[in-house]
């Protein structure tokens, strides 16, 4: 689940910033306790007062106080459910204006998938992003097909609408189950990053709440300066209330493919192959797994070993292995077939021949696959657990010294939870966006994606990850493996 792309020029989101430092200062000082009272009861006050088509609540405010990292816990002042994009210029506005006599916050949330409190606003305002009912919809069907979307509106919804009309977005996530607004804010990247860019790249238009309250339409052409500041720009010069999405025809079954190295190199130069290949996968990713007992055999439900054999006397205990997934899309109706390609395209690999393992699914099972894993662990009580994740950007010159560090000496025995690694065309990225990327033209994402058990102390305990975490990024007795410049880091 990738939600997945960064490391170490930190792109601190601001608010959260400034929610920490009054939390400190609120602790600390007696006065400031009063004063922020004051504030809060005038900011109340005066926000009771807009006229709204949706409304403003007071009341039930702990959700908005947490969200998918559950490590910040900043309880709002109220929580704005528009109805229209028209309620979201009029409070920002009146934000705006009553600016010099509050310290009133706002903070857009969607699903509420950040990781360190971006979407919470302490003593401000939370707007929920999903009451915003506006906008149905509306489909384009030309040269350059598109769908016009409110940015409260989940992808798997996107999905499932434009699947009706035989057409799909060419870039996604790995999961679904977050909005248009929310991913457009950060990057949005997943296996097709290396063919289509991010999601980002594939937006042709927008339609932006400034901070000042004004709502704007803005693309390449047109306040292209807010366009590109928006896109990958964390919420920090406006709020996303409309996307047009760029779109393309859908396939509907996809081949999918894993197979296993114990090389970090072979398996990093095969990855680079694949992406600069002109007939290669529609989809190319990959992950590390560090001392998993049985892992074949966890596989079995969802691919078949291509030799069944040669698979069963595979063991992966007490080793570290790196999976390459790829996919390939195809239509049955029509005359091509993609296994001739999937044959030609795996003969160049240097995978271990017992670990081929094969399935067949429909498109939607597939770009939907991780809400599978979701809906289990949501039956065990896991979902809802801290989730101190560690997305990291690392360019092509240095990914093997970091796999050396990290793969090799950091995490030898064990991981909390997946960890995703494959190359990306920095040629597929729009220039120009709030995205920070490293100055190569390939480079990794790496996603530490680990969930800690509540109050353990031992190695699935928040501390330890934590720690972990700050060892992966090179800060260990102050330091640091590669050079700053040369490397991105993003919460999301």
């Amino acid at each position: 689940m990738k939600s997945p792309t960064q490391f170490f020029f930190i792109q601190k989101h601001i608010l959260l910033k400034l929610l920490i430092f009054i939390l400190f200062i609120c602790s600390n000082n007696k006065s400031n306790i009063c004063c922020n009272h004051h504030f809060t009861n005038t900011s109340s006050l005066s926000l009771k007062q807009l006229k709204l088509e949706g409304y403003l609540s007071f009341e039930k405010l702990n959700h908005a106080a947490k969200d998918f990292g559950n490590r910040c816990h900043f309880l709002p002042l109220a929580i704005l459910y528009p109805k229209s994009v028209l309620d979201i210029s009029s409070t920002l506005k009146h934000v705006f204006e009553i600016g010099t006599r509050t310290d009133l916050t706002v903070a857009a949330r969607g699903n509420g998938h950040s990781l360190e409190g971006q979407a919470q606003a302490y003593q401000g305002l939370v707007i929920n992003m999903k009451s915003l009912q506006e906008l149905e919809m509306k489909f384009k069907i030309e040269e350059l097909s598109y769908v016009d979307v409110s940015a409260g509106e989940l992808w798997i919804n996107v999905l499932h609408e434009s699947l009706k009309l035989g057409l799909a977005p060419k870039s996604w996530t790995d999961y679904l189950h977050l909005t248009v607004g929310g991913t457009l804010s950060n990057a949005g990247i997943s296996g097709q990053a290396f063919k289509h860019g991010p999601q980002i790249n594939n937006v042709y238009q927008l339609e932006v709440v400034t901070g000042k309250g004004e709502v704007i339409t803005c693309s390449e052409e047109q306040n292209a300066d807010l366009f590109h500041g928006v896109l990958g720009g964390l919420g920090q010069f406006g709020i996303i209330t409309k996307a047009r999405i760029a779109l393309e025809t859908a396939p509907k079954q996809v081949k999918w493919i894993r197979v296993l190295y114990s090389d970090f190199a072979t398996f990093s130069n095969d990855q680079e192959n694949l992406i600069s290949s002109q007939n290669t996968f529609d989809y190319i990713e990959g992950f590390v797994i560090i001392n998993s007992t049985g892992l074949l055999n966890n596989w079995r439900s969802t691919f078949n070993p291509k030799d069944p054999l040669l698979a069963s006397s595979f063991s992966s205990e007490g080793r570290v292995l790196f999976c390459l997934e790829v996919a390939k899309y195809f239509n049955p109706e029509d005359t091509y077939s993609p296994d001739q390609d999937i044959d030609i395209l795996l003969s160049k690999l240097h995978y271990i021949r017992s670990t081929l393992f094969l399935s067949e699914v429909s498109y939607v099972e597939f770009l939907d696959r991780v809400h599978v894993s979701e809906m289990k662990l949501q039956e065990k009580g896991l979902w809802d657990v801290p989730h101190p994740w560690l997305n990291l950007l690392i360019p092509k010159s240095r990914i093997l010294e970091f796999a050396q560090e990290v793969f090799g000496k950091i995490l030898t025995d064990t991981s909390n939870g997946p960890i995703l690694i494959y190359p990306v065309n920095k040629s597929k990225w729009r220039k120009g966006t709030s995205m920070v990327t490293p100055d190569e033209d390939v480079f990794y994402l790496i996603a530490f994606l680990s969930s800690a058990m509540p109050f353990s102390t031992g190695k699935d305990g928040i501390e330890h990850i934590m720690n972990q975490n700050k060892r992966d990024r090179g800060f260990s007795k102050g330091e640091q493996p590669v050079n700053n410049n040369d490397l991105v880091h993003m919460s999301f």
